[in-house]
């Protein structure tokens, strides 16, 4: 049985705190799920295990037999080699130049591909998110860090060391004094993520300004969105600020790849209208404005379920692509 003769595909989100795993048909319907705590602190072959457990538990749960899946896919943080489906290393899991498909394709027998979560994401959201029938679509994330994905006259783009699309790490402001976790000073993570948005009012507090936020322990990027709404002069700053500099980050990007669409999902974009309105203006004032007016820029579609259904995507792509080396004329 050829891979294309397959029904389902297994999709698996691996994150520092939990590991997301479903099954789901050729058009991304989920049809079981389950989540699992990581337990990143035991160590690379728990998070290993727990991988496999969770696959275990989809498939018994939706009662498919193994014998029709025809992929696994597996979207994790990066920095990772994605040809030997290995994480290289990352701050919030224990894996170094560790393989994760190879496991699972001893235990289940089936191809197993791992892409960074941002390429995922993309691939998940051109395929059943806002990219659909679309030929260039950009991804990006904004939440307690920042990152990206492509996907390029239709097919995902890795660059050469399968970590392309970075965004977090491109630098908007080099004489800024915001320094990110990697080193870079006034890079996006540092200036638009829900981690600085979060800095700059506790440094603020601390400093004296006069705020509503003060009345917070800790302040994040709901406490400050409410304040905003509120006319807190601190909060407008500190989100007009951000917002300006991610106008700027997407200028950059629609100036690089032109897109058809870029979308924009992460625990900070689900403020709404106020802030895709400012990105869009200043991405207007940073780049050809008739390149900005053709480019959708929108929220995710998939929502809570972008890092799955991404995998699920990176599954469907890969063991098509698969299938048609097979199906091609042999020489």
């Amino acid at each position: 049985m050829t891979n294309h003769s397959k029904k389902y595909v297994i999709g698996i989100d691996l994150g520092g705190t939990k590991i997301s795993t479903a099954i789901a048909d050729s058009t991304g319907h989920i049809i079981e799920k389950t989540t699992l705590a990581t337990g990143a602190k035991d160590g690379e072959f728990h998070v290993m295990n727990r991988m496999i457990s969770s696959v275990e538990q989809v498939l018994e749960a939706s009662g498919l037999p193994l014998q029709e899946v025809a992929a696994i896919g597996v979207g994790a943080p990066g920095p990772l080699d994605a040809d030997r489906g290995a994480i290289i290393t990352t701050p919030n899991l224990p894996f170094r130049n560790y393989s994760i498909t190879e496991p699972l394709v001893q235990r289940f027998g089936v191809p197993a591909f791992l892409d960074n979560d941002g390429n995922v994401a993309a691939i998940g959201e051109w395929l059943f998110g806002q990219g659909k029938g679309c030929q260039n679509l950009i991804y990006l994330t904004v939440s307690t860090g920042v990152g990206g994905g492509a996907v390029l006259s239709g097919r995902p783009f890795h660059g050469s060391t399968s970590n392309a699309l970075e965004v977090g790490h491109m630098t908007l402001d080099p004489s800024s004094p915001h320094r990110c976790n990697c080193g870079n000073y006034g890079d996006v993570e540092a200036l638009c993520s829900g981690t600085a948005l979060s800095k700059r009012a506790m440094e603020a507090i601390a400093q004296g300004r006069e705020t509503s936020l003060s009345k917070h322990r800790q302040v994040t990027t709901y406490e400050i969105y409410e304040a905003y709404k509120e006319g807190d002069p601190l909060a407008r700053e500190i989100l007009t600020t951000s917002w300006r500099y991610l106008g700027i980050a997407v200028a950059n990007l629609i100036l690089t790849f032109d897109p058809d669409v870029i979308a924009i999902g992460g625990g900070v974009s689900r403020i709404g209208d106020a802030m895709f309105e400012a990105v869009r203006a200043s991405a207007r004032a940073h780049a050809f404005e008739f390149m900005v007016d053709r480019v959708r820029i929108v929220p995710t579609g998939l929502a809570q379920d972008t890092g799955v259904l991404g995998a699920i995507a990176l599954a469907l792509v890969r063991s098509q692509e698969g299938a048609l080396r097979e199906s091609a004329p042999k020489e």
